[in-house]
C-alpha cells in the first residue's frame, strides 16, 4: 500500500463526507455565523457619538448645534397653572381591589 493509495482513500472519503447534508448544512451555518459577525462588530459599525470628557457642551442647545441639528426655543410657561376643569378628585392610593 504506497501513499498515492492512501491518498486516494483519503480524497474518496472527504469527497462522499463534503456530499453529506449534515456536513453540508454545518459548513453553511458556520459562514453565516461568521458573516453576520463580521456585519454586526464590523468597524463600519462603531458608534459616531463622543465620550463624554471630549464633548463638553453647557448645554443641550450647544450639543444639538454641534451635532447639525436646527435649535428652536421654546414658548416661555406660564408662572400659574390653570386650575383643572371638572370635578376635583383624590389620587387613588392603590388601584387594585383584592
Amino acid at each position: 500500500m504506497g501513499p498515492s493509495m492512501a491518498t486516494n482513500r483519503f480524497a474518496n472519503s472527504m469527497s462522499s463526507a463534503f456530499r453529506h447534508p449534515g456536513v453540508i448544512a454545518l459548513i453553511v451555518a458556520g459562514v453565516t455565523i461568521a458573516a453576520m459577525l463580521i456585519v454586526d462588530h464590523g468597524p463600519w459599525n462603531r458608534a459616531k457619538t463622543q465620550p463624554a470628557h471630549v464633548a463638553m457642551y453647557h448645554t443641550t442647545g450647544e450639543a444639538a448645534q454641534a451635532a447639525g441639528a436646527k435649535v428652536l426655543p421654546t414658548e416661555p410657561k406660564s408662572a400659574i397653572e390653570p386650575e383643572r376643569p371638572g370635578p376635583r378628585t383624590s389620587p387613588t392610593v392603590n388601584p387594585v381591589t383584592p
